[in-house]
């Protein structure tokens, strides 16, 4: 998918990133936090300019993230995708058509096996790892998946993003703005 191929993607947490984020070349952005209130006008705004946008459903304050949640974002929404821990919703969200990222916490072991488990079940189109800043994980899941793996949480500075591109990443996820795209403005 051309969606995301070794890019950084701003990952918003304030909605007064956004508009940062909205003028780097980066063509994707994902939003994490932010209420069911704003959800569609912060869609529409990033489809407006030209970005792909993909939204936290677990993070959706007001949206019970389930069929029904899904079915309303796929319908009204209208998200390029989602990103959840859940299983379900990610086999919601691949049914509705939508880019579905499944977010996987590397705790321990028995967490890197059961999400591995899940991944293979659910069959989303990218599986996110956290914290990202594990290449070993990144090359024994996307091994073991043969799914693209996307990183995020903990990469504080280029060095670990081109970490994470060398063991296999097809993207990296960072709130850190300054490793979002170094040429403000530029068209992709």
């Amino acid at each position: 998918m051309e969606c995301v191929n070794r890019f950084v993607i701003p990952a918003i947490r304030r909605m007064e990133d956004m508009e940062y984020a909205l003028s780097t070349s980066e063509r994707v952005v994902v939003l994490l936090d932010t209420s069911l209130t704003d959800v569609r006008s912060v869609v529409r705004l990033a489809h407006d300019r030209s970005k792909k946008i993909l939204v936290h459903v677990d993070l959706i304050q007001g949206l019970r993230p389930d069929e029904y949640g899904i079915r309303y974002l796929a319908k009204y929404v209208k998200p390029d995708g989602i990103i959840s821990t859940r299983k379900s919703v990610i086999v919601s969200a691949k049914k509705h058509k939508l880019i579905a990222i499944q977010r996987l916490f590397m705790l321990d072991s028995l967490a890197m096996e059961t999400g591995i488990q899940n991944a293979k079940s659910t069959k989303p189109d990218y599986i996110e790892l956290l914290p990202g800043v594990i290449p070993k994980a990144v090359r024994e899941v996307k091994e073991a998946t043969r799914l693209p793996v996307i990183t995020g949480g903990l990469i504080k500075c280029q060095e670990e993003v081109e970490q994470a591109f060398l063991a296999g990443a097809a993207g990296v996820t960072t709130s850190k703005k300054d490793l979002w795209s170094r040429h403000r403005g530029r068209k992709s």
